[in-house]
């Protein structure tokens, strides 16, 4: 969250972040309930006081109808302090609702826009493959190898679910080990996280986890949920904590399912692997210091580009619009690679993304560092190292071969043991 005491002395400038962002947030309602509660608190604080003084006075020699007096004004106190500590906690409720419907303010570089035709291209890497026979997409592929399966997954879980089948479970295997081989020699922090977080955990992250615009899944009952992104367990991982400096920065990476509603996300690029409701993601991770966090943010889309770039897949690294950012973001890189298989020629299709939250997750989960003037919050950044769903549209359709196989990336033949899928392996199992 921001710091109110920001909001107020920028109150223009919050609206119009939240303007760029297409979002609905009130930070007017939120400096008038902060007030409100402010003015509440110093009401029952005067109160308490009288309450008090009240008391002692009754321990003093009194007059029967003297202490008759103290005892009815302190009921009248004790019964008016009640009503306002109720009406307090009422307010007090209502702020922090609206406090947490501000978004983070975003970098003044940040494109302004609502869509993915608004984001701003920094670069393209590699070259765009061209082919002597129309290139299928990888459901195409993927059926026609034996290697995916999407009706029988239907059937058993619903639309949006999948099996992945001989040697794509393999090769999703070898992109997990080829990931985090790279993350290891980087000094990350490997983890396996827990697929469920506390509710209040994935909102701290900036998550909702519940209502009609959420996009993760709650386990009624239980206030719980299923991870969107081991974002949200790497960030809650140090809830409450406060670090010395010295160690900081803390660089992670976890391992974990992730579960999406994608609830209105149908449309002509949700076919197949690139948008279901599970998937399996390796996210980095990143505590800093405020001042590093610029240049931590540089650093993790460099890995991103270091793990695609070794598997020989073109790519692009956009900035990312305002209207795109969500609400934790105060900055995000998209990378971009090309998907052959995608209608009129093929097209860019998100595989990673990362963002500096500067000290917006910080804020909401209590995660600060001793710095020589008091305590400070951190700075906490994330990024995708390899959603491996997506990965596998990729090596499908730009590794395709006119015989139907499809090539393995030269970095990724150590760790599945073949070069090569195709209809010959299929025909043997």
């Amino acid at each position: 969250m921001l710091d109110i005491k920001f909001i107020r002395e920028n109150l223009e400038l919050v609206k119009k972040n939240i303007a760029n962002r297409s979002m609905t947030a009130d930070a007017d309602i939120v400096v008038s309930l902060y007030d409100e509660k402010n003015s509440l608190q110093q009401e029952i604080d005067s109160l308490r006081q009288k309450r008090n003084a009240n008391a002692a006075l009754m321990k003093g020699k009194l007059s029967e109808g003297e202490r008759a007096s103290l005892i009815e004004e302190g009921k009248a106190l004790k019964e008016k302090i009640a009503e306002l500590e109720k009406l307090f906690t009422e307010k007090e409720a209502a702020y922090n609702n609206v406090m947490l419907e501000i978004p983070n303010m975003a970098h003044s570089a940040a494109p302004v826009g609502k869509e993915d035709k608004d984001n701003t291209e920094i670069k393209k890497v590699g070259a765009v493959p061209s082919f002597n026979f129309k290139p299928k997409d990888h459901v195409e592929l993927g059926e026609a190898l034996d290697l995916v399966d999407f009706e029988t997954a239907a059937k058993v879980s619903g639309p949006k679910f999948y099996y992945l089948k001989n040697e794509a479970v393999l090769l999703e295997l070898a992109l997990m080990r080829y990931t985090l081989d790279i993350l290891r020699k980087k000094d990350f922090t490997l983890m396996r996280t827990p697929d469920i977080a506390k509710e209040e955990i994935a909102a701290g992250i900036g998550f909702n986890p519940r209502g009609d615009e959420s996009n993760i899944y709650t386990i009624e009952g239980t206030g719980t949920c299923l991870i969107g992104t081991s974002e949200i367990t790497l960030g809650g991982y140090y809830a409450g904590k406060i670090f010395d400096k010295s160690n900081l920065p803390i660089k992670m990476a976890g391992i974990s399912s992730c579960f999406r509603r994608e609830a209105g996300a149908a449309g002509k690029h949700s076919r197949g692997l690139f948008r279901v409701h599970q998937f399996t993601k390796i996210e980095m991770f990143i505590y800093c210091l405020p001042e590093e966090s610029d240049s931590f943010h540089e650093y993790i889309l460099g890995v991103e580009e270091e793990i695609f770039q070794g598997l020989g897949l073109p790519y692009r690294v956009v900035d990312t619009c305002t209207g795109d950012l969500g609400a934790s973001a105060y900055r995000k890189f998209d990378i971009e690679a090309w998907m052959p298989g995608r209608e009129n020629g093929g097209d860019w299709g998100e595989v990673t993304s990362t963002s500096n939250c500067t000290d917006f997750q910080s804020r909401r989960l209590g995660i600060r560092y001793k710095a020589d003037n008091g305590n400070k919050f951190v700075h906490m950044l994330n990024g995708t190292a390899m959603a491996l769903s997506r990965a596998l549209v990729c090596i499908f359709e730009n590794f395709q071969q006119e015989d139907g196989s499809i090539l393995i990336p030269e970095k990724l033949v150590p760790y599945t043991g073949f070069d090569r899928i195709s209809s010959m392996d299929a025909a043997k199992r």
